[in-house]
């Protein structure tokens, strides 16, 4: 891996002029409409697939390289003098199935909350191979960025991941729960789809929404991403549509709000969250406060909202970073055809939005067993006006509380 300091709209030049080691399109013809924006590529990735990416209060940035597309010798790691570090170390990284609640396995999605800790999904899943329900496989954890240690292991039960689980996304609302609550999704091709809802106080997870219609992929949907059809096609068998369930989520600004879409279809929903997170109400209760927010005319993976309560959407159909407007449309804040299927995003203090660029599309279930990716694979960063990341309106909050005004 290394750092440049270039701009999307340089890499689209060689991308389309078919330079060597860059991406070259799938597209049958060449990009269409106008770039927007300039996304300044900060690293280039020439080993595993990026994902996952987050940015803490002092603009540390983390990148999680899940194992389930390649398997490589850290599945989190920190950006460091243009190099990629294991993070929280290189032993906690080295891949053993043999002491899963010891070791990262495969790192999905991450996420820094406002105590400026860095909480890291691990699906627990290497390549395509079934979790291993109740080992410790499938685990969130919990690391300091003061002392750079693991502080906290949440382990999931076979009722929360059982074989077939996908954990992907997740987020952290603070003020539900004594110690915070943790809402993840599970988009999984195979099993049920559905939010995970983890109380952090007490470790205790349970599931939300299962196999609902918002959870689960549009029936028969087919994206177009690079001029063709997303499709999976396996050697020997016709084409099929792609399930992949819910996939990015994010919270409102007052935290009363999830907001969710699947991977495989283009409506965003939002939800409670103070029903998703009371274990006691019964699932029609919850079913109740699901509110459909309309066709975005795109796909998305990630989401994020930012701390006047903006939400912002990757558009891996048309290689672009959307952000919702209040009335319900939606305003493109950078497209550029090097952007090929940007996938998580994170907010930085110093007013960028940064997010990958990993060419899932290329992978070989879409292609007949060919992997189609041409590396580098990128991280991304645009400057957008007053945006902050959400954690800056969760400590006003706590501040807000130690006065008496409780949200």
């Amino acid at each position: 891996m290394e750092i440049r300091r270039t701009t999307a709209v340089a890499v689209a030049a060689m991308t389309l002029a078919g330079a060597t080691g860059t991406a070259a399109p799938l597209r049958d013809k060449a990009f269409t409409g106008a770039a927007v924006g300039r996304p300044e590529i900060v690293a280039t990735f020439y080993g595993p697939v990026p994902v996952g990416v987050a940015v803490s209060s002092d603009r540390r940035i983390f990148v999680s390289f899940p194992r389930t597309m390649d398997v490589g010798p850290q599945t989190l790691g920190e950006l460091k003098n243009g190099r990629i570090m294991p993070f929280p170390s290189a032993t906690v990284n080295r891949l053993d199935q043999k002491r899963p609640t010891e070791r990262l396995l495969s790192v999905q999605g991450i996420t820094v909350d406002d105590q400026n800790r860095l909480w890291a999904l691990d699906t627990g899943k290497i390549r395509t191979d079934p979790i291993k329900p109740g080992t410790g496989a499938a685990k969130l954890v919990c690391i300091s960025l003061e002392t750079n240690k693991i502080t906290r292991v949440i382990a999931f039960p076979s009722g929360t991941a059982g074989p077939n689980a996908y954990l992907n996304d997740v987020r952290i609302d603070p003020f539900i729960g004594t110690e915070g609550t943790a809402f993840i999704t599970d988009s999984s091709e195979t099993g049920p789809n559905g939010i995970v809802v983890v109380d952090l106080a007490t470790g205790n997870s349970f599931r939300r929404l299962d196999n609902h219609p918002s959870v689960r992929a549009t029936p028969k949907f087919t994206a177009t991403v690079e001029g063709q059809p997303l499709l999976i096609r396996k050697p020997g068998m016709p084409p099929s549509h792609d399930k992949t369930g819910v996939d990015g989520l994010a919270l409102s600004g007052d935290g009363q709000q999830l907001y969710y879409c699947p991977n495989a279809g283009r409506t965003l929903y939002q939800v409670s969250t103070k029903a998703l997170a009371d274990n006691g109400q019964e699932t029609s209760a919850v079913v109740a406060t699901v509110k459909p927010l309309g066709d975005k005319g795109f796909a998305s993976d990630g989401i994020e909202a930012d701390a006047s309560g903006r939400l912002f959407l990757t558009d891996y159909e048309h290689d672009a970073l959307r952000m919702r407007l209040a009335g319900g449309g939606y305003q493109t804040i950078a497209r550029s055809p090097a952007m090929i299927w940007p996938d998580s995003i994170s907010i930085a203090r110093d007013g960028y939005l940064y997010y990958t660029s990993n060419q899932l599309n290329r992978r070989t279930q879409f292609h007949n067993g060919k992997d189609l990716r041409r590396k580098p694979y990128l991280l991304y960063r645009i400057p957008v006006a007053g945006a902050q990341p959400q954690s800056v309106a969760w400590r006003g909050m706590r501040q807000r509380q130690a006065k008496g005004e409780v949200r």
